[in-house]
């Protein structure tokens, strides 16, 4: 796969616009400059010129949603897991009325987040429509262990990968994704709702045998 590379520099009163216009893709933010990856060719983000031409490159390293079994294999994960959290007296009462599709929502976002299509942004409203989902909620560090050992359970079940570097790089996200629901949920935050949707990768690159 060939992938480019944009750089931006945005300024304040337009990055809200700028990160609208490219919640399809993936970037990284920093004092005002935005780094867009995106697979060549790159027609780069509508409204906006970039900082000069695209840096490519070639990488063979699959990502995170490609290694673990793309959509199937989230949506399975995650269907056994709110199976188990409704069966949780810790976690059922926060779960209790949870949409017959939520699941396969959570199975695409996770799926954007480990690099696959930009799908919970372009239907489902992105970052900010998963904060209000956490907004109020009051989750407890006793509920967010209970949620964290939960889905690493269920990803055993599940038959992801289970190779070390995999399997680092899944616990890091549901760590820290679970301990920003717990900042995000406690009365009066006010997490920024224009935040992307975050992009996990790997730790260490996954193990491959040479090629013959």
């Amino acid at each position: 796969m060939i992938v480019e590379y944009l750089r931006y520099t945005v300024p304040e009163t337009a990055r809200a616009d700028f990160e609208k216009a490219a919640a399809g893709h993936r970037f990284e933010r920093g004092a005002g400059r935005y780094l867009v990856r995106a697979e060549a060719p790159f027609a780069g983000i509508e409204g906006f010129t970039p900082d000069g031409e695209p840096e490519r490159y070639e990488t063979t390293t699959p990502t995170l949603y490609e290694w673990a079994g793309g959509r199937d294999a989230l949506i399975r994960l995650l269907t056994i897991f709110y199976g188990h959290v409704l069966e949780d007296p810790l976690l059922e009462p926060v779960f209790r009325h949870m949409d017959a599709h939520h699941a396969e929502h959570v199975a695409v976002w996770l799926g954007e987040v480990f690099g696959g299509p930009a799908a919970y942004s372009g239907e489902h409203g992105g970052h900010a429509h998963m904060i209000g989902r956490h907004l109020g909620r009051g989750i407890t560090e006793q509920q967010r262990r209970r949620w964290v050992s939960l889905l690493l359970d269920a990803a055993d079940e599940a038959g992801l990968p289970a190779d070390p570097e995999f399997r680092a790089a899944f616990a890091g996200y549901v760590e820290w994704g679970s301990r920003l629901a717990v900042l995000f949920s406690a009365p009066g935050a006010e997490p920024n709702p224009h935040e992307p949707v975050p992009h996990w990768d790997w730790t260490m690159p996954p193990w491959q045998p040479p090629a013959p």
